[in-house]
């Protein structure tokens, strides 16, 4: 990473091409409204390094990167992110049942409240996205 002006640009374009991959064009949509002067700066850091630099890396496919993501705010219990990531999930190629496994490993792994709490949000989700 140069830090030039045009790597940072075309990164923001991979990841906003990414992002809108994983999250959805409403999801991106809306957040993209939702970006002020205060919270310009954050959207564009999570444009160019979350999506443009981590999920376009060669090593790891969308699934498994999905899987990972799960596993980390379910632990965190990072409750709306998570949700949010459920449907990225599916939109990666997961079943209900594989995100279901990947919360079966969180138990083992980060504690039975931790599963516990994202098998909730992971079964509204599942349920919304169902409708």
């Amino acid at each position: 990473m140069t830090g030039e002006p045009g790597n940072d640009r075309e990164r923001h374009e991979a990841g906003m091409a990414v992002r809108r991959q994983v999250l959805g064009d409403a999801h991106v949509d809306r957040a993209v409204a939702g970006t002020d002067e205060f919270t310009a700066d954050f959207q564009d850091f999570i444009t160019r390094y979350a999506w443009g630099e981590i999920w376009t890396r060669p090593g790891l496919d969308r699934r498994t990167r999905s899987c990972i993501t799960l596993a980390v705010l379910a632990t965190l219990h990072q409750d709306e992110e998570f949700a949010m990531h459920v449907r990225a999930a599916l939109r990666n190629g997961l079943t209900p049942q594989e995100v279901g496994e990947v919360l079966l490993q969180v138990g083992v792994y980060a504690g039975v409240p931790a599963a516990n709490r994202a098998f909730k949000v992971a079964q509204q989700t599942l349920r919304q996205e169902a409708e």
